[in-house]
């Protein structure tokens, strides 16, 4: 016999919500096929009576989550005992060389570059990132793109929380077909429910996971608002770029760079962040991150597919790389800030 299905009040709103538990990232919102919830304050709320379908907490990565389960859909494999941060078939640093890409890049431009190729030789025809609220500067949103050309004004790290998963739905209704997604690691691990769930409509045209590493991310009342630009007094229309190696960086239009400790931004984490335990998005097709890199990225091929696209990259010519035993610093901090993550309650 069937267990029980069980609503949203019962599921996540019990288990997850109220013990502050949610991750913000919206999959509930997204495959719920009667409309019931909506996303407010970074959290799925009830906008009508819930139809008890059991949907939404397939999907949650805050709720009864396998991650041995989900490597075996990835990847055909669980992770061994020597890959600490996850599956993977080889460890590489890497760099854009389009200079158009490298001028507005977080580190080495490696998201965009593997983007743009992939848009260039029909690889998708879409792909979900996060940009920036124009009337709201440094407030991360998600969007939805249909080019190269799309990519560079959303190059970058917010460090706010973006719910990019919420764009699926646009994508779904735009009839896209084969689209990237680049999101966090509690995101992924959303998109990835989705598939086993499977909720086909949704999983059936992603072609492409990128995963971002993270720590955590930051209210953006209390990070940008409250310490950027109240405490710093850093116009934010004049803030170039935020950048985090070992402190918090912020560079100006006008040519300055404004610096404070990494604990003092720790005090604007995001609560639904603190319960994660997955730095290096263990499964996303490819996982990158800056990892106190200047200029390059360092760049984790977890699936077969990842691999093949990098590689093809590689060989066009839109991505270059070097061995990660140049940077032996960056390999450790990966597994450092892995295991600091897993030893998460």
């Amino acid at each position: 016999m069937n267990p029980p299905k069980l609503g949203f009040e019962e599921s996540l709103h019990a288990n997850v919500v109220l013990k502050e538990l949610c991750s913000g990232c919206g999959a509930c919102v997204l495959v719920c096929p009667f409309a019931c919830l909506e996303y407010r304050e970074e959290n799925p709320n009830l906008a009508k009576r819930c139809e008890m379908c059991g949907i939404c907490s397939r999907v949650c990565p805050r709720f009864e989550l396998s991650q041995e389960a989900l490597e075996r859909l990835a990847f055909g494999r669980e992770h061994q005992p020597g890959e600490e941060f996850g599956v993977f078939r080889r460890l590489v640093i890497a760099q854009a060389t389009n200079d158009a890409i490298l001028r507005v890049c977080q580190d080495g431009g490696v998201v965009s570059a593997l983007l743009a190729y992939a848009f260039d030789n029909g690889v998708i025809d879409s792909a979900i990132v996060s940009d920036t609220n124009k009337g709201k500067p440094w407030f991360a949103m998600p969007r939805l793109i249909s080019a190269s050309q799309d990519i560079p004004q959303c190059a970058g790290t917010r460090y706010t929380y973006s719910p990019s998963l919420l764009a699926l739905q646009e994508a779904v209704k735009q009839k896209r077909k084969s689209l990237a997604f680049v999101g966090t690691p509690c995101q992924i691990q959303s998109l990835r429910k989705i598939e086993a769930s499977p909720l086909k409509k949704y999983s059936s045209i992603v072609k492409l996971i990128i995963g971002l590493m993270c720590t955590e991310c930051f209210v953006y009342e209390g990070l940008v608002k409250k310490h950027i630009e109240g405490i710093l007094g850093v116009s934010l229309n004049d803030v170039k770029k935020i950048n985090i190696k070992g402190k918090v960086l912020i560079s100006t239009k006008s040519g300055q760079t404004r610096a404070f400790p990494l604990q003092e931004a720790k005090q604007y984490t995001r609560k639904g962040c603190l319960p994660c335990t997955d730095f290096s998005a263990e499964l996303a097709d490819i996982s990158a991150g800056g990892l106190g890199l200047d200029g390059w990225t360092f760049t984790i091929l977890r699936s077969k597919k990842g691999e093949e696209i990098f590689d093809d990259a590689e060989n066009a010519g839109a991505v270059r790389t070097r061995s990660v035993a140049e940077e032996k610093f960056a390999s450790d901090l990966l597994l450092k800030l892995s295991r600091r993550k897993k030893k998460r309650p």
